[in-house]
């Protein structure tokens, strides 16, 4: 069947034994946390850390980044809450859809820095290995949007756009079915930006926070663009989305990092008091490390060193023997 347009899902909410809720938005968010968690984990096992260092530092960061997002979603969109037909307490209402993304990385930052502390590990370190994961994540939950049938763009006739069901609609629109999908858009976007952000980052090695300022850098071009295709209420000013100035600002910040701060890739390894502690990827230490690794991969139980010496000892004995036994028995002879 040929699809004129990309249909929204006929339901947002399943009930687990008819009254657990179950929402598509809160899915989209938890798989988006739990993909970009791995891919961190990974990231920083091969930058020394010890297992489960990403789990220490998401118990910060996460409900951190999540209370974050909130915030600004409510500061930059207050009418719907504070406004003439609002529900304050709708603040609260996370599930019903409305984060942030500027404020999550500022917040899940905070989070992230005091976890950092408590760890011993440096977080310019954690944000560069985060750096593709977060892009994959917020497309993950950009899925949510199109659950809840929200943040979608202007009147679209074509057959990539959405349809909106009419309930979902915003004053004005009462009549147009479909729209421009913003949520795809920035799904495509994010995850172009993540194999950016990994191709560049694995060929020049990012150190020093660079892989992430890349990755907010590459965020803000696109949420400038994207946010201009919306058309739900939002605050403005000379003509600009409050987003898109907040956009703006990131980019600019982003640069600005990227021109100053410079540096190599860090790496952990045991330092004299046995404490992890960072250094370049090509430091004689690193790579003192990489060949003690190598060396403790290559002793096997069968090539025992110590084993070994044992073997030809007691070889060097059994033929020392037989050639005592031989000489008795010549002598014998003689």
């Amino acid at each position: 069947m040929d699809l004129a347009y990309i249909p929204s899902p006929s339901q947002s909410v399943w009930h687990l034994f008819g009254v657990v809720p179950i929402r598509g938005y809160a899915l989209a968010i938890i798989s988006g946390i739990v993909i970009a968690c791995v891919i961190t984990e990974v990231r920083l096992r091969r930058r020394g850390a010890a297992p489960g260092t990403v789990i220490d530092i998401a118990l910060w960061a996460v409900p951190f980044g999540i209370v974050g997002a909130r915030i600004y979603h409510v500061i930059t969109s207050p009418d719907a809450y504070f406004g003439v037909d609002g529900v304050p307490m709708d603040a609260f209402a996370i599930w019903k859809g409305g984060l942030g993304i500027p404020g999550a990385i500022v917040a899940g930052a905070l989070g992230a820095w005091i976890a950092c502390r408590r760890l011993g590990v440096p977080l310019s370190m954690v944000a560069d290995a985060l750096a593709p994961g977060l892009p994959v994540a917020q497309a993950v939950g950009r899925l949510g949007n199109w659950f809840n049938q929200e943040l979608y763009g202007g009147p679209l006739d074509a057959w990539w756009a959405v349809e909106i069901d009419q309930q979902n609609r915003l004053a004005g629109y009462m009549d147009v079915a479909t729209y421009h999908p913003t949520f795809l858009y920035e799904l495509l976007w994010n995850l172009g930006l993540a194999l950016l952000v990994w191709l560049l980052d694995r060929r020049l090695k990012f150190g020093k926070g660079r892989a992430f300022a890349l990755y907010v850098l590459g965020y803000g071009i696109g949420r400038f663009w994207i946010e201009g295709m919306r058309i739900d209420p939002a605050q403005d000013f000379l003509g600009l989305r409050l987003n898109q100035w907040m956009s703006v600002a990131i980019i600019v910040g982003a640069l600005i990092y990227l021109l100053r701060v410079e540096g190599k890739r860090d790496v952990l390894v045991p330092g004299a008091d046995g404490v992890l502690k960072a250094v370049p990827y090509d430091s004689p230490e690193a790579l003192a490390g990489e060949a003690d690794v190598d060396a403790d991969e290559t002793v096997t139980e069968d090539d025992d060193p110590d084993e070994e010496s044992e073997d030809e000892a007691s070889r060097d004995g059994e033929t020392g023997d037989a050639g005592e036994n031989e000489k008795a028995t010549e002598d014998g002879k003689v």
